[in-house]
Order: C-alpha cells, then sequence, then structure tokens
C-alpha cells in the first residue's frame, strides 16, 4: 500500500464539494472507495454520506453537471447517480438499532460517527472530508488503516453485537477475507461461530449473493474453508460439506473430496470468469459422499457419482435461490458429463465416441474439457503432465472430427415427421425408434451425417419394423 496521487483529484469530488458548501452541509466519502484507494485496486463505485439530507445533494449535484438521472429509493433515505463511469451514492448519516427477529434496522437520522459506528468492519468505516475547513482529511477512528497493513478484518465494535444485528455480515467478513485474502481477527471469528445460527433471518437471495462473491474471487478455496469451520458452511450446502474426511479399510483410503473439490474450483478460477463453470466446478463430485462404496478388489468406489450429482443440481439451485433456467441446466449437463472426456484420455479415442461427446455436450464441450482438466489435481508432476498431454490429444480428436462431420448441436436429416409422412404413421413407438436408429449410426460412423444416406438407412430400419411406405 504505497501512497499514490490524491484519492480526490476527480473531477466530481470538487462538484460535491461546492453543493455541500453551497448546502451547508457536512459531507465525506466513505467505505469501499476509501478501502480500495489505499489498497491500490480500482474502484468506481463511490459512497457519499452527508449529515443531513442525502437525497437532496444528490439532486443538486445532478443539476450541477446536467446529470438527467437520479434513482431515489426513500425507504432507505438514499439516491444514486451515474456520472463518467462511475456509480455514486448518496445518503443520510444515520444511527441504528435492531430488532432481535429481524436484520432490518430502526434508522435515525445521526452524525459521520454515528455512520462509522455502524459500519461493518474497521477497513470499511474510513472516511475522506469533503468539507472546504478539512478537505482531504482521513477519519480513522477504529483504526482501519491499521488493519489494511496488518491484512485483518475486524469490527468497529463488538464482534457480537455486529454480528447479532446483521448475520449477514458474518458472511460479508468471509467474503472480504477471500477477495482480499486478510485473516479474520480470532475475536470475529469466534463471534460468527457463536452467531452463525442467526443467519436463519437472513433471506437466501442475501445469503447467495455473498457465496457468489466469494466464488467470483481469484481463490475461493479461502472462502469455503472459513464457511466450513465457522459452521456456515452445513447450514447453507451441507451436501458440500458431508464430502469432508477421509475413510480407511485395510490400509486403503480415499482422497478428501472436500479438499479436492477446492483445488478443482481454485484451478478452474485460474482460467475463466464464467460463475456458472465455477459452479460447476464446486457441484462435479456432489454426489462421491452418497455414492461411497468400499470393494475389496476396487478399493474405495464413487460409480455413477457423475449420475447422482446431476439430479442433486435442480434441488440445491432451488434450496440457494439460483435461477432453475438454462444457467442450472448448463451446470447440471457439466456436472453429468466431466468423466467422459477423462475416459476418453484414459482409452483408445475413437471416432464414434468423440462424436457421442461433441452431441450431448454441444456448445459446451469447451467448457467441460476446462472443467476437466482443472479436475487434474495429484501433487505428482508427471501424473499431471501424462493427463495433461491425453486431453490435448482428446481436444485435437475433437476438433477433426467437428471439421469432418458437423456433429456439435446436429439435428439428424430425418424428422419424426418425415417418418410419419412417408409410413403413414401418428405418433408412435416405430417413429423413436427410426429417428434414433438414425441418430445413433451418424454417431457410430454407419453413415455419414447427410440426408439421402440417412433416407436410405430409414427405410432399411423400417423394413426391419414390417412398416411400409404409403403409396
Amino acid at each position: 500500500m504505497v501512497e499514490r496521487e490524491n484519492p480526490l483529484d476527480r473531477e466530481i469530488f470538487k462538484i460535491i464539494a461546492e453543493v455541500a458548501k453551497s448546502e451547508q452541509q457536512r459531507i465525506f466519502v466513505i467505505g469501499g472507495f476509501v478501502r480500495d484507494y489505499f489498497l491500490r485496486r480500482p474502484s468506481n463505485d463511490i459512497d457519499i454520506v452527508v449529515e443531513g439530507n442525502g437525497i437532496n445533494i444528490a439532486k443538486k449535484v445532478a443539476k450541477t453537471t446536467g446529470i438527467k438521472k437520479v434513482s431515489v429509493f426513500k425507504n432507505f433515505g438514499t439516491a444514486m447517480l451515474h456520472y463518467k463511469e462511475t456509480d455514486i451514492e448518496f445518503v443520510g448519516a444515520r444511527k441504528e438499532s435492531y430488532d432481535s427477529n429481524s436484520r432490518n434496522p430502526v434508522v435515525e437520522n445521526g452524525t459521520l460517527e454515528d455512520d462509522q459506528n455502524r459500519r461493518d468492519f474497521t477497513i470499511n468505516a474510513l472516511a475522506l472530508s469533503l468539507n472546504e475547513e478539512d478537505f482531504g482529511m482521513l477519519i480513522d477512528p477504529f483504526g482501519g488503516i491499521q488493519d489494511l497493513h496488518d491484512k485483518i478484518i475486524r469490527t468497529p465494535l463488538d464482534p457480537d453485537t455486529t454480528f447479532s444485528d446483521d448475520p449477514l455480515r458474518m458472511l460479508r467478513a468471509i467474503r472480504f477475507a477471500t477477495q482480499l485474502q486478510f485473516r479474520i481477527d480470532d475475536n470475529v471469528f469466534e463471534a460468527i461461530c457463536n452467531n452463525r445460527h442467526r443467519l436463519k433471518i437472513v433471506s437466501m437471495e442475501r445469503i447467495i449473493y455473498e457465496l457468489n462473491k466469494i466464488l467470483k474471487s481469484p481463490k475461493p478455496s479461502t472462502g469455503f474453508k472459513l464457511l466450513d469451520r465457522t459452521g456456515i458452511l452445513s447450514m447453507i450446502l451441507p451436501q458440500l460439506a458431508d464430502l469432508k474426511g477421509v475413510n480407511s479399510v485395510e490400509g486403503k483410503q480415499h482422497k478428501d473430496n472436500f479438499l479436492h473439490t477446492l483445488e478443482v474450483v481454485d484451478n478452474i478460477c485460474k482460467t475463466t470468469n464464467n460463475i456458472w463453470l465455477r459452479w460447476a466446478a464446486l457441484l462435479h463430485d456432489i454426489a462421491k459422499y452418497i455414492t461411497k462404496r468400499y470393494d475389496a478388489e476396487q478399493g474405495w468406489t464413487f460409480h455413477g457419482h457423475e449420475y447422482v450429482g446431476s439430479k442433486m443440481i435442480p434441488s440445491i439451485f432451488a434450496k440457494l435461490r439460483l435461477p432453475m433456467n438454462e444457467k442450472m441446466r448448463y451446470v447440471q449437463k457439466l456436472v453429468l458429463l466431466h468423466l467422459r472426456p477423462i475416459a476418453l484420455s484414459l482409452d483408445e479415442v475413437t471416432d464414434s465416441a468423440v462424436r457421442r461427446l461433441l452431441f450431448d455436450a454441444g456448445d459446451d464441450i469447451d467448457d467441460l474439457m476446462l472443467l476437466c482438466e482443472a479436475d487434474i489435481t495429484s501433487k505428482n508432476e508427471q501424473t499431471q503432465k501424462r493427463h495433461l498431454a491425453n486431453f490435448q490429444l482428446v481436444r485435437q480428436k475433437l476438433k477433426e472430427i467437428e471439421e469432418k462431420d458437423k456433429i456439435r448441436n446436429f439435428q439428424p436429416p430425418i424428422s419424426g415427421e418425415l417418418i410419419m409422412n412417408v409410413y403413414g404413421l401418428h405418433p408412435c413407438r416405430e417413429v423413436g425408434i427410426i429417428k434414433n436408429a438414425i441418430k445413433d449410426a451418424i454417431l457410430d460412423g454407419i453413415i455419414k451425417n447427410d440426408y439421402n444416406e440417412a433416407y436410405c438407412f430409414m427405410q432399411k430400419k423400417a423394413e426391419e419394423l414390417n412398416l411400409v411406405a404409403k403409396k
């Protein structure tokens, strides 16, 4: 954290300061923008606290700058405007009190000191003055700057009170520790453990927002290990917590599937920002706890965990209030297919197997290959190199087959409607048999993905079923 140019050199701060002066109201920049300045992190979100009416100041600033749109949220006493790629939120300084059955506070007008007291963490309570008499002065009542240097997450006030009042702050502590790679203060960590039951009053939508922030960080494993250590993970995603631990029978052990999963997630984060691919990595082995068996000859097995896991995805998404649309189906597909490229890499790669993988994966084949490569967590460097080399062969074969046969997302050239017209049928079992036979023949390389060849194959199959074409 090296000092650099004045954080308040931006034109917008001078405009806000002039408006505050003319309105005779004290005003400050607070929170994430100030924190990120000292961390040398880019920030295009600015929070402004006004000792007075924040909405009124926002409207005056908009008028001064020619901004047409001001979003006003009267229930929260806030207003937001957009200025040169920056979102600026204005709020009146306030103090809060809480009811034990709700995380929605009773709000009263307050001072900057009151507002800093209600902040979640010391590093988010930092403020810079925009007032003429002390413009640019840092107000740091809780030692937030030192905590930035020490890379530690602390609360301004007693952490038990902080987390009991607003339990979501426990997840925010873990999220900031993950994003910034900071340590959570011991007293704060203990308070999270003691108050985790209070998360029951928080909506799942708010919880999943923080969980997604953790998953979007460069190293999500930090957050998920903290969630586990605090006992929160078993409340939110017990299926993941169930993967923990190693069983041993007759000296044979399996790996810790929880730690393996987190390695896969960290690996995938090195290659993609796709949040749903990260979810697929987090859930790819989710059914291993259910399918775990010991066999005297084979040792530990997890047969069918990809199939069982894919069936678990809809209920997990529903509980977590994640989208029950194509995003869920994408994750479900990758969980189901994640062993297929691995099997191809270990066996002789046949054209038929590659065609079927292309057909089943469709446009998600590249993401599937990224997931499979991330799934290599062996500590043996030679083993890693061998698996990656095998995957390169699979990738090359996928490319060759796709260029030659155009299998990805293909539709068989003979439709069910055509079959019914030719043979005078209504929708029935025979139509499905012929359609699937044509599809399989193309995927197995028996015929080309060509109308004439498929039509001839249809005639042959219909003859086997004793079907006669209409005259």
